[in-house]
């Protein structure tokens, strides 16, 4: 009766062991595919920030740049107005001229106003990098969630006892045909 009891408690025990075990490699299995597709997520996320954030960028700068394109096209009219100037009358002409560009453009100076455009185009090359660093953090920290993943449906013992349906070996980023090649800024008016 004794041996019986010892026998019987011992294959409960191992069933409550095995159980255990089973259900730690479910609930992490479940932890990290959740993983997986959070990181995926976070991927995507940063596919759509670049989508989003480029052409308004490009289209800032554009503006900026024709903006003072336009400023010093003004300042140099108005300077050779004085230039050609025979007359005193001529020259208080040119002079107004002048100062209503500069006025126009919150510049205090006849000097050429600092171009920012420069600054601009210097801020745009620092947003893009910024973003395809997102970007490349992104996929390594899905790569790396994946191959967590894997490493724990594959294992010896979780690969005969896991649901092969519901865990599935899921795949690494892998880029796209063309994707070497960076995404072209082009600053050209389109007619």
């Amino acid at each position: 009766m004794k041996k019986g009891l010892i026998v019987g408690g011992s294959i409960f025990l191992l069933i409550v062991i095995i159980f255990m075990m089973y259900r730690g490699s479910y609930n992490t299995a479940i932890s990290l595919q959740t993983k997986v597709d959070q990181k995926l997520g976070d991927v995507g996320a940063m596919y759509q920030r670049r989508a989003d954030l480029v052409p308004q960028l490009v289209a800032t700068v554009k503006g900026a740049a024709d903006n003072e394109k336009t400023i010093l096209t003004q300042v140099t009219n108005a300077r050779a107005g004085i230039s050609s100037a025979k007359t005193p009358a001529e020259m208080d002409a040119a002079g107004k001229e002048i100062n209503n560009a500069i006025r126009a453009f919150n510049l205090v100076v006849e000097a050429y106003p600092q171009v920012r455009s420069t600054q601009n185009f210097s801020d745009l090359q620092t947003q893009l990098e910024g973003t395809e660093n997102r970007i490349a953090i992104a996929r390594q920290d899905y790569n790396s969630a994946v191959m967590e993943y894997n490493s724990h449906i594959l294992g010896f013992v979780n690969s005969m006892f896991l649901n092969k349906q519901l865990f599935m070996k899921r795949d690494m980023f892998k880029e796209s045909a063309g994707s070497e090649v960076a995404p072209k800024v082009d600053f050209e008016k389109k007619q």
